[in-house]
């Protein structure tokens, strides 16, 4: 049993070093792999805590001391305090509206209730959720639209050679231009007296699409275009039809390119999301982050700073979740992926 789960354990790359020291297997190598993998990088960011501690105390801004390691710690478990008081309060809530509503019927058995939902303000936790559903929904909409036309413009050259003029013009262009224009053609087409969704969702979530739509779509088009021209005509011999051509040839021979493009529109989009929700005033880390500098308080800049690491922490497990996913969906599992 002990044998059968060290075996599926060596199978997983990151484990690999850890279950050949549990085997007495090189055990000096082990250390040495275990350290490089993951002692360096502690040590890479300790002294980067060092460095800005020491930098943070020579800093004085109109809000006081640029805050240090221990002040933003600080801080994060502010944001966490409030976010259970906040969930207390909406427990409170919904149980004096139970108890409310039952005795109501006790004294009444046809006497009407009524059941409100709970409005408190969204706490940082909440807003951290928002922004990711927001970012998820703008990425799966961007690699619907791109994957396609990626992989028609690399079996088509003249098709590409259309398109190709107007991806490089709109490639470029910043969140903050496309936002006034997203911003008025859903105020003007998306009219409901009940809306599914916000506006200012919908403003964030297009946004987002149209920026990180330029990095998979022009990566499945190199993909696909750089195919090997053998398996192609083999396709041909064989009469696949398309849909198989591109399910057993095209996509397993892109899907590095593909998955290339993805992380880098994904990444792309959490960037675009902190900018496009400062403006749309979309409930999430953008707004948070907005709303802190409004507010200028003496915590200000040491909230600022839990929502700057993150941003990036959560940009860095993204990127880490797609390659997980490449590395799953790839046919080639030996491939070094980074």
């Amino acid at each position: 049993m002990a044998t059968a789960v060290l075996d599926k354990l060596e199978s997983i790359g990151g484990f690999s070093p850890l279950v050949k020291l549990a085997r007495g297997q090189q055990p000096l190598e082990q250390i040495n792999t275990m350290f490089r993998a993951v002692g360096v990088p502690i040590l890479a960011f300790l002294i980067f805590l060092m460095l800005w501690s020491a930098a943070a105390s020579q800093v004085n801004t109109s809000l006081g001391q640029l805050p240090g390691p221990a002040q933003v710690w600080h801080q994060a478990g502010g944001l966490w305090e409030e976010h259970k008081a906040e969930r207390a309060k909406e427990v409170a809530f919904y149980e004096r509206q139970e108890k409310r509503n039952a005795a109501k019927l006790e004294k009444n058995p046809d006497a009407k209730v009524k059941w409100r939902t709970y409005n408190g303000r969204p706490t940082y936790f909440d807003q951290i959720v928002t922004s990711l559903i927001t970012v998820f929904t703008g990425f799966l909409i961007a690699s619907v639209v791109a994957i396609p036309i990626g992989i028609i413009c690399g079996l088509n050259n003249t098709l590409y050679t259309a398109l190709n003029p107007l991806i490089q013009i709109f490639k470029p262009v910043s969140p903050l231009a496309w936002l006034p224009i997203v911003t008025m053609v859903v105020s003007a087409v998306y009219v409901s007296d009940d809306p599914m969704f916000d506006k200012s969702f919908l403003t964030s979530a297009i946004t987002v699409t149209l920026c990180c739509l330029w990095p998979t779509l022009i990566n499945t088009t190199v993909g696909v275009s750089g195919i090997d021209k053998d398996l192609i005509n083999v396709s041909k011999v064989l009469r696949l039809s398309w849909f198989t051509q591109i399910r057993k040839i095209v996509l397993p021979s892109a899907i590095p390119m593909i998955f290339t493009g993805l992380r880098l529109s994904l990444g792309v989009g959490w960037m675009v999301l902190i900018a496009a929700e400062m403006l749309a005033q979309n409930p999430g880390l953008g707004k948070f982050v907005w709303d802190e500098f409004q507010n200028g308080s003496s915590n200000s800049l040491g909230r600022i700073m839990v929502a700057v690491f993150t941003i990036g922490f959560i940009g860095f497990i993204l990127d880490r979740g797609m390659l997980a996913l490449q590395r799953w969906i790839s046919w080639d599992k030996s491939a070094v992926l980074r």
